[in-house]
Order: C-alpha cells, then sequence, then structure tokens
C-alpha cells in the first residue's frame, strides 16, 4: 500500500498539493462568462440594426430621404391646386401669407409622412441644438397640432425647407454606400455633389419663398416664374422681366442672395482644394478602364524628365503598344517640368500619374494593379546611398508580388549582392553588372557601349540621312538595326536551312537578304545559344535571333533576276540616292549584286597582296573556301582543342615563364550570391594580399611601380571610388577562357577607398590583377599606377557625386579631371561613365571647334524631328569613349516586347555563359587582309575557316587637323562673320570614305568655299596669314611643352623613369564609329576592328570527346 501511494522522485511535492488543494476547493465553482451582454439589450439591438449595420442604415436613409423628397413634391402639388386669385377678394394681404388652400388628400398624406419622419430622429436630447432638427420639428409639429385643431388645417407651413433636410439625408446615404460596399470614391465627386445639391436647394427655397410671398401682392407669380428669376438673379443676369412687387418677398431676395455669397464660396473653396489636391495625388484609374483597357504601371522614387521622357519615347516606339495607357506610381509630388510633360496632347491621353506608394495597397488598388499588364519598378540611382535605393526596390518588388501575384515584374536593381532578393521577377537588369562588364569589353573590343546601346534603342535608321558626309549618314542607317526573332518554320529568311548547320544558315541568309543571324534557341531548351556553331543543325521548330533593320514580318521580298542586274543601278546607288527607297526595299535587294564575285573587278591593292596568279587569270579575287550544310566536326574540333594549346605554347618565350603559372577553372569565390560562374585563366595558389598591393613592395614582392613589373601587355587601368562587388564583373571577362594567354592585359584598380579583404580574396585568384589607392585628379597617383604603359584608362562614375543640388552638375568633377588627363596624355584611351547623357558633349570639349558645333546643331535637328538617338552623332559617344549607364535603361524597356533581349545582352557581355553558347571579340583588319574588300567576302570568310559570325564594324578614319579649323575660322572671322557657320561643316574635316567626293551636294559645297578663298586671298595678304598660321602654332607647342614639363616633373620627383613620356603622340585627329551589320558590298578599309560571335570551341571540345568515348564504349565487343 505505501508503494501505490508513493509520489515519484521526479515529481516536485508543492506542486502535488497545489494541485490536489486546487481541485479540491474549486471543485463545482466553475464561473461562466458572457461578453458583450450590453449588446443583448432592446435598445442596443435597435440601435444596431438601424445605424451600426450599414445595409441597414442605407435602407433607412434611403428611406428618409425619399420621404422629404416626397413632402417637397406635395408642396409644389398644393401650390398648384391653390388659386390665391379667388381668395384675395375674401382674406387681406397679411391673411393670403399665413392661411393657404390645403386639400384634404395632400393634407392626410403630408400628416403621415411627417409622423413618420418624426419616428427615426433618435434620441432628442443629442439632436435639440442641431439646425437639421429645428427644421424637422418647423414642418413637422404644426402638422401634428393640426390633427387635433383643424382649424389650423390650412396653416402656412414651409415644407419647402424640407430640401435641406433632403440634402443631409443624401450625404449620409452615400457615406453608408460607400461603407456598405467597402469602397471608397473620390472626394471630389462628394464635393461636386454637395454644391449642386447646395445649388439646388438655394434656388429651390428662393423660388418657393417668393412665389409664397408674392401672394399677397397685386399680381401672384406662379412657381415656374418664381424659379426663372431666381435662376436670373443668382446667374448675375438680371433681366428685370420678373421682379418681387411687395416688401417682404424683396427682403427675402436680399437675405437669399447674403446667404449665397456666404455659402456658395465656402463650396467652391472646398471644390478647388480637393481639385488641387487631385492634381497633386492624380485621382484613379477607374475598373471600367482597366478592364477594357490595357496599361501597364511605373513604380519610381522620384520622376525626373529625362527618365520619362526615355521611358515614353522606348514604349511607344513599337507598333504593339500604341494602345497601352502608362499609369505611373510616385510617391513625391509631381514637378513643374514633369506635369507641362504631362500635358502635351501626346501624352496627356495616354499617361496618368498618380501619387502614392506601392507599399499601399489602396494605392496599388487606385493604380489597378492587378489588371496591368506589366509593373515596371525603378531604382533612384542618383541617391547618394544606392544600397538603401536597393533595399526601396526590393519592398516594392515584395508588395506588387504580395498584391498582385499574376502581373509581370521588370525590376532595376542598383547593386548586384542585392539581385537575388527579386529573382522571382520576370526580367531584372542589375545596373553594376552590365556596367563593368560593357566597359571590360570595351578595353577589348571597342566601344562595345556603342554597340550594346544602339541594339537596345528603338530607331529606324533615318538619323543623318540628310547630312552632306558619308559617314554620318552610314553610322545613321547602320543604327537602325535591332535585334528581332521568329521561328524557323514560319520565316522566309530561314526556311530553307531546315536541317542545315546554323553557320550555313547564317552565312546564306545574309548573302542573300542581309541579316545577321547571331543566335538560336531549341524549342525544349530554354536557354538563347549564341553562334552554337557549325554543330547545330537547324530544326523547324527553332527560334532564329538575327539583327536587321525590321522584323521579317514587316519586310517586303523582291526578287531580282539576274540579267536586270546591268540596267538597274547598284546596291551603293540605291542607298545614297536622293529619292531614297522604302526600308523593306532595301532590305530586299541587300546583298543581291553586292555578292557577285565573278563579275567585279577587283582593285589594285587586291591584285598586289592576291596569290600569284595561274592560268593567265590574274584579274581573278583570290577564292575563298565555300560554307559547308554540315561541317566535318571530327576534323574540326581536335584541331581547335590543339591549336587553342599550341597557341598558348607558340606565344610564350623563355622569359615569359607565368603563363605556364595560369590554370583554367572557375573562381572559388564569388563576391555575391547570383553571380554566374564563368570559367577563366586562375592562379594555381592564391596571391596574398600584400603581394595584390602595386604601389607598396612586400617579403614577396619588391616592386613598387608598374614600370618594375615589366609587364608584357599594356595595362588596363579602371579608376573607382570603392571596390564594389560589380567590379568583380569587370575582371572576369579580361580573364575569361577564350582570351589568350599572351594578350591578357594586366589590371589595375585605383580606387579612392582601399578594399576590404572580402573583395581581395575574391580577385586574389586572378592573374595580373593589383589596386593602389589613388584618385585621377592626382597626378601622381596616375604616374604611379603606370598610365604611361596603359591602353586604356576606364574612369568609373562615383556615387558620392551622383547627387548634387543642381541635377546635370553630378558629372562635373568627372569631366574636368578626364579632360585634364586628355591633354596629360593625349594618347591614351579613356573610357568614361556619366550620370546624364547629356553632359557628354563635354567629353574632349574644344571650344574652338567648328565641327563640335556642327555636330551639335546635327543633334537639335534629330532631336527635333523625334529621333531617340539625338546624341549618337557626339564623336565620343559613337566612338565609344563615354558611356552612361542610363541609356541601358531602354534594355528593360524593350523586354515588354522582346522578351529575349536581356539574355542576349548578358551573352554578347559575357555576363552569362551557357554551354554551347558562343561569346564577343574582335577582329583587327590588317593590309594583309585587305585582298578580301567586302564586308560580304569577309562573312563568308569567317564562316567557312572559324564558323565566327561577324556583327559589325569599328571604323577610325583621319581627318583635318584641329589647327586648320581653328585658323579656318580666324580668317573666316576678319571679313564675313553671318556664313562662317554655314560652311564650317566642310572646310574642318572630311571623310576619307571612297565615295564622300561623289555626293553632288558636298562638292557643290566644296567647289564654292574654293572660290571665294581664292578670291578673298586676292584682297588679303599673305603676310597675315603666315602670321596668324605662326602665333597658333607657338601656342600650340607652348601648351604642349608646359605639360610634357609638369609631368616629367612630378616623374622624377616619383623617382619614375622619363624615357617612356617621349614616345607619346597625339592621336586625336580621327573619327570613330560603328557600324551594325553593314551592307554585304562595304568595302573594308585598313584598321578596322570587327565584331565577331565566336563559337564556344572548349563547350564543342568536351562534346567531341564524349562522342568518342561514347563510340568508343558502344564498340566494345
Amino acid at each position: 500500500m505505501e508503494q501505490k501511494n508513493a509520489v515519484p522522485s521526479w515529481v516536485n511535492p508543492a506542486l502535488v498539493n497545489w494541485r490536489l488543494d486546487s481541485f479540491g476547493s474549486d471543485a463545482g465553482q466553475r464561473v461562466h462568462v458572457e461578453f458583450y451582454v450590453d449588446e443583448n439589450t432592446f435598445k442596443e439591438r435597435l440601435k444596431l440594426f438601424f445605424i451600426k449595420n450599414q445595409r441597414s442604415s442605407l435602407r433607412i436613409r434611403i428611406f428618409n430621404f425619399c420621404l422629404k423628397l416626397l413632402t417637397c413634391v406635395l408642396y409644389i402639388i398644393r401650390v398648384m391646386t391653390d388659386n390665391p386669385a379667388q381668395l384675395r377678394h375674401t382674406w387681406s394681404e397679411l391673411e393670403l401669407i399665413f392661411w393657404v388652400d390645403r386639400k384634404v388628400p395632400v393634407w392626410a398624406i403630408q400628416i403621415v409622412s411627417e409622423c413618420i419622419c418624426i419616428l427615426f430622429q433618435g434620441n432628442l436630447w443629442e439632436q435639440i441644438f442641431q439646425v437639421s432638427f429645428l427644421l424637422e420639428m418647423l414642418n413637422t409639429v404644426p402638422f401634428i397640432i393640426t390633427i387635433f385643431w383643424p382649424p389650423l388645417r390650412n396653416l402656412f407651413i414651409p415644407v419647402f425647407l424640407n430640401c435641406w433636410l433632403a440634402k443631409c439625408a443624401l450625404e449620409s446615404m452615400i457615406n453608408d454606400l460607400h461603407r456598405a460596399i467597402q469602397r471608397t470614391h473620390s472626394a471630389m465627386f462628394n464635393q461636386v455633389l454637395i454644391l449642386i445639391c447646395t445649388l439646388l436647394c438655394l434656388v429651390f427655397t428662393g423660388a418657393c419663398g417668393i412665389q409664397h410671398l408674392e401672394r399677397a401682392g397685386k399680381k401672384s407669380l406662379s412657381l415656374f416664374n418664381a424659379l426663372y428669376f431666381c435662376i436670373v438673379t443668382f446667374s448675375t443676369v438680371g433681366f428685370g422681366d420678373v421682379t418681387p412687387q411687395i416688401w417682404p418677398s424683396q427682403l427675402l431676395v436680399v437675405v437669399m442672395i447674403c446667404v449665397a455669397l456666404v455659402v456658395l464660396p465656402l463650396q467652391f473653396e472646398e471644390l478647388i482644394y480637393l481639385w488641387m489636391e487631385r492634381q497633386k495625388s492624380g485621382g484613379n484609374y477607374s475598373r471600367h478602364r482597366a478592364q477594357t483597357e490595357r496599361h501597364v504601371v511605373l513604380c519610381v522614387s522620384t520622376l525626373k524628365i529625362d527618365l520619362l521622357m526615355d521611358f515614353l519615347n522606348e514604349f511607344y516606339a513599337h507598333p504593339h503598344t500604341q494602345d497601352y495607357y502608362v499609369v505611373i506610381l510616385c510617391p513625391c509630388e509631381v514637378d513643374v517640368q514633369v506635369r507641362r510633360i504631362l500635358q502635351i496632347p501626346l501624352w496627356s491621353q495616354r499617361v496618368i500619374y498618380l501619387q502614392g506608394s506601392a507599399l499601399k495597397n489602396q494605392d496599388l488598388l487606385r493604380a489597378k494593379m492587378d489588371d496591368a499588364e506589366a509593373c515596371f519598378i525603378l531604382s533612384s540611382r542618383n541617391e547618394a546611398d544606392r544600397m538603401a535605393a536597393d533595399h526601396q526596390t526590393i519592398l516594392r518588388a515584395w508588395a506588387v508580388k504580395d498584391f498582385a501575384p499574376n502581373c509581370p515584374l521588370y525590376v532595376q536593381i542598383l547593386k548586384p549582392e542585392n539581385k537575388f532578393h527579386v529573382k522571382f521577377a520576370d526580367h531584372v537588369v542589375c545596373e553594376e553588372e552590365f556596367k563593368y562588364a560593357m566597359l571590360a569589353l570595351n578595353c577589348l573590343c571597342p566601344a562595345t557601349s556603342t554597340l550594346i546601346t544602339l541594339l537596345v534603342h528603338t530607331s529606324r535608321g533615318q538619323e543623318g540621312q540628310q547630312s552632306p558626309e558619308q559617314w554620318q549618314r552610314m553610322y545613321g542607317r547602320c543604327s537602325g538595326n535591332e535585334v528581332y526573332h521568329i521561328r524557323l518554320g514560319d520565316s522566309m529568311f530561314f526556311r530553307d536551312y531546315n536541317s542545315k548547320s546554323f553557320t550555313y544558315a547564317a552565312f546564306h541568309a545574309h548573302k542573300k537578304y542581309g541579316v545577321c543571324l547571331i543566335g538560336v534557341k531549341r524549342e525544349d531548351i530554354k536557354s538563347i545559344l549564341l553562334n552554337p556553331g557549325p554543330r547545330h543543325i537547324m530544326s523547324a521548330s527553332d527560334t532564329c535571333y538575327y539583327i536587321n533593320i525590321t522584323k521579317e514580318e514587316n519586310s517586303a521580298f523582291i526578287f531580282r533576276q539576274e540579267e536586270d542586274q546591268g540596267k538597274g543601278r547598284g546596291h551603293c546607288d540605291i542607298l545614297n540616292s536622293p529619292s531614297g527607297l522604302p526600308v523593306h526595299s532595301i532590305i530586299a535587294s541587300m546583298g543581291t549584286v553586292a555578292m557577285d564575285f565573278q563579275n567585279t573587278s577587283p582593285t589594285e591593292s587586291g591584285a598586289k597582296l592576291a596569290p600569284p596568279p595561274e592560268n593567265d587569270q590574274g584579274s581573278r579575287r583570290p577564292s575563298i573556301a565555300p560554307v559547308l550544310e554540315l561541317a566535318d566536326s571530327a576534323s574540326l574540333l581536335p584541331c581547335d582543342l590543339l591549336s587553342d594549346q599550341s597557341e598558348d605554347e607558340a606565344g610564350q618565350s623563355d622569359e615569359d615563364v607565368t603563363a605556364n603559372e595560369f590554370v583554367k577553372g572557375y573562381p572559388p569565390n564569388s563576391p555575391y550570391i547570383g553571380s554566374s560562374p564563368t570559367l577563366c585563366h586562375l592562379l594555381p595558389q592564391k596571391a596574398h594580399f600584400c603581394c595584390l598591393r602595386l604601389d607598396q613592395s612586400c617579403e614577396h614582392v619588391s616592386f613598387e611601380d608598374a614600370k618594375a613589373y615589366g609587364f608584357k601587355n599594356k595595362l588596363i587601368i579602371v579608376s573607382a571610388e570603392t571596390a564594389g562587388n560589380g567590379l568583380y564583373n569587370f575582371i572576369v571577362p579580361l580573364r575569361a577562357y577564350y582570351r589568350p594567354r599572351r594578350e591578357l592585359n594586366p589590371i589595375v584598380l585605383l580606387l579612392d577607398n582601399l578594399p576590404d579583404d572580402h573583395f581581395l580574396e575574391a580577385i586574389s585568384c586572378f592573374p595580373m590583377v593589383y589596386y593602389m589607392g589613388g584618385t585621377i585628379d592626382n597626378l601622381d597617383s596616375l604616374l604611379q599606377c603606370g598610365v604611361l604603359y596603359a591602353d586604356n584608362l576606364v574612369v568609373v562614375d562615383k556615387e558620392s557625386t551622383m547627387s548634387a543640388e543642381e541635377d546635370y552638375m553630378a558629372d562635373a568633377k568627372t569631366i574636368v579631371n578626364v579632360q585634364t588627363m586628355f591633354r596629360l596624355f593625349p594618347s591614351l584611351s579613356i573610357t568614361t561613365e556619366l550620370t546624364h547623357p547629356s553632359n557628354m558633349r563635354f567629353m574632349q570639349f574644344r571650344a574652338k571647334d567648328c565641327y563640335s558645333l556642327a555636330l551639335s546643331k546635327l543633334e537639335k535637328k534629330e532631336r527635333d524631328k523625334g529621333s531617340n538617338l539625338a546624341f549618337m552623332f557626339r564623336l565620343p559617344f559613337a566612338a565609344g569613349r563615354v558611356f552612361s549607364i542610363s541609356m541601358l535603361d531602354t534594355l528593360l524597356y524593350q523586354c515588354f516586347v522582346k522578351d529575349y533581349m536581356i539574355p542576349i545582352a548578358r551573352l554578347l557581355l559575357g555576363l552569362d555563359t551557357t554551354p554551347g553558347s558562343g561569346y564577343l571579340c574582335a577582329m583587327h583588319v590588317c593590309e594583309a587582309d585587305l585582298w578580301i574588300r567586302t564586308y560580304g567576302r569577309l562573312f563568308q570568310k569567317f564562316c567557312s575557316s572559324s564558323s565566327e559570325i561577324p556583327i559589325g564594324i569599328y571604323r577610325t578614319e583621319s581627318h583635318a587637323s584641329p589647327e586648320v579649323s581653328i585658323c579656318s575660322v580666324s580668317i573666316e572671322g576678319l571679313n564675313d562673320t553671318r556664313e562662317k557657320g554655314e560652311e564650317s561643316k566642310i572646310l574642318t574635316r572630311s571623310s576619307s570614305s571612297s565615295d564622300q567626293s561623289e555626293h553632288p551636294l558636298l562638292r557643290k559645297k566644296s567647289m564654292y568655299w574654293t572660290r571665294r578663298l581664292s578670291r578673298r586671298s586676292v584682297k588679303r595678304s599673305d603676310s597675315s596669314l603666315s602670321s596668324i598660321q605662326q602665333r597658333l602654332g607657338v601656342l600650340r607647342r607652348s601648351e604642349r611643352e608646359e605639360l610634357t614639363e609638369l609631368v616629367r616633373n612630378r616623374m622624377q620627383h616619383l623617382g619614375l623613369h622619363t624615357a617612356g613620356y617621349n614616345e607619346l603622340n597625339d592621336q586625336q585627329n580621327s573619327i570613330s564609329y560603328v557600324l551594325i551589320n553593314p551592307a554585304p558590298d562595304t568595302l573594308l578599309q585598313l584598321n578596322d576592328v570587327v565584331y565577331v560571335a565566336h563559337p564556344d570551341r572548349y563547350t564543342y571540345t568536351h562534346i567531341y570527346l564524349f562522342d568518342c568515348c561514347y563510340s568508343l564504349t558502344n564498340c566494345r565487343p
């Protein structure tokens, strides 16, 4: 028994006693608690039903409103049935005012309605001091008294005052209606309704009061005449044909006018205030419009005029989006410039501005986000704290995704480390990823930034077509090329190449139609392949991506017969004809004449560079191997593998032993989540952090400047404020595996703030990557980092200067510093990033260069014509020397129509490495390559030999010296200042193109200028001309000598060798521009750089080895 009653040792005895005591003492004493018992009373239930319940309260208020209208209607009926002329003989004037003739049915209905109204008054003590209660008592109590005292049945009661009670009932009814349907209408609507009701009540009260008081006059007024008098009086017209005759009615008119002067201004003031607030907030986008029309939503932190115009111009550039509406959701009040733009008829009917936050469901409901076709969320890149701007963008994306899960999201992010937070979005553009990758490719493939910018902008290629200079016409025409897609089975361009290799299809499509096939996507594979090479066999279900002036659906096909080619004009004549053919005709005829190799006579240079003639056929061009339908991969791929290895071995000398130390692999440390793994050249072992410092020696390295390292290749210097994670994307393309080892350029990071260990850990695995502290405005820092031995200097926009009191002054420091380097080191290729694209006109600024002034006028003309690429003719942009990340905003906008633009841009920039996809590289045309002559033959040469696909040409042409320009301006300014601006285009620079002199307008202007100059030279002494030239030369030399002496002194002070600075030459007298997919008959020129989409041979090698192993395995017995 003791064992049964024993308590286990792990049980607390005190707790056991407490439980036993509690159950023993409180057993049977549980209390049932009821809540909200006050609502169970009869009074509270009635109150809950009639007042608190919105639907019941709404029904009661509607019924009350109808009763008030009924009493007013009964009053009108009583007035119409009353005949004061018959009573004027028996009653006095005072009796006619206080007594009326009220019919019994009207009186009975009036009694019933007033009794019902008094039942809905609620607590009388709470309303006893309200005006509405006094009016109610004034109209109700006399009727109740007439029940008990019949002689008062004809007493006049001002029932028409019930119109004010009906107005109050209407306001309460609308409020209950909003609560019942859980929907808030515009306050503007409520205020307009109140104003209309107030006007109606004033007019109705005045008309009824004047009509009743005029009963005592000699001639009574009808209710209609009284209403007419009130409307004429309140409208301040005052015809005077109807006027009150007795003093009581005149006094009532005075009172009504005074009331109107007090009440109506208050109502109008409230209405105007609400209208102004509505203009600030933007109102609502109605649900009916959202369901019947298509719209997109643009969410931004601050709306600038440049951002708005870039979005609208690019979004509405496509015919597919012409019937779309744009709803802007911004938390800031719209500024004056944006409001002025939105008032233009072109945008006022398409763009709706709403002031609100994307984090509020009410504002998202106003914008009808759940019915939107797309939502664009843009970051504020001008913020001083870009990380905070990204955080705001992430919250907006989360809020939109939570409110409208099915709405497609197009998100712009600034920092790459924040990209994985918005990976659920349909399209994401990381600004720093694209920026640094593009700037890196600019060092390898010149003007890559210009190439990508032109590809992602919508243009018809009409820019510069009225210019007298050939390079501007050609450059503007080729800028209209864009990337399009089409299914191979539905394509006229590519359907004939089903079951053919990709290279074969690309060459023949370019030869026949002038289109450039750059990529393809399988139906069962989501990834786009950039130039997959000859191993890829085209299928009818493949999606082809090509570069052309317009898409195939907008093209007409005009096949020209061979016998008609001799009669018609050549292709170049068609493009340059003054009349101008439609774009589709140019596309259709492109390549049919240019690719007739046998009938075209070679040039002298081609004959010299051609192989020795055989069988007396010296006039025939060197032949190019044809492009095979199906490439012999068994013979091609092993050779590529060996050539890749032998290339590194052949290019290696006994002194260059560092190449053997490089290995291929994936970087072990990525600075942020979401970076695409890229196969790169790496060090076998990570470098020590101390060895990465260029300007300081350590126990492992004794060098302290770039000269001491003895680099074989030119340096690439990057000037940035901080070593952000985006800078990692600058290094990866320059160390990619497909870059030859012997061509790797050393990279020097010139940083304002020294990097942290996390960043050093990420870059320590890459070969020849160094850093040092310094700025570009310090000459000592530039000299120490090896600017004299650099081929490219990249100046990245600093985050601390992106925000300024005056918006466009954010680039002031960068522009001045770059201009200083431009004067100190004229042969250095400087690529600059600016915050605002409009500031690029200050790059390499020359105040007395009239050619730059002519380009400025051309830019204004193109902007007036509505061009989206008006800045394209600026020489720094055309040459790829300046870049602004805001110019890539159109990449995100184009994805609404072309959802493949971001993947293609990432493949071109090397941000993504898809297996089997190629990469962008460049080939320089040297003198030994000029025998190819035309771009079409070069296309065939690449396709047949290396399976590469040319995309465009970067061309550099020489022009006249700036001294000639300055001298010409000075001479012309002596006698004729007015005509100086018109002729400065021709006398300053001339293109070296072969057919420039053939242009009639250019030849006419040149001859006219020559005659004028010859006539004036007779009047002007030769001594004055020579003195001006000598003076300009002395000024030029003295300035150059001062700069040279400055640099040498600083180099001697730092202990650097000054021999390298003597070799610097001024190479600024040139024009460089990009030609995207030029015509096949475009002549090649010396020093042309050809953009090429190179196939991924490393992937092919792996595929080939895998196929061989698979075949050997199957052959085993």
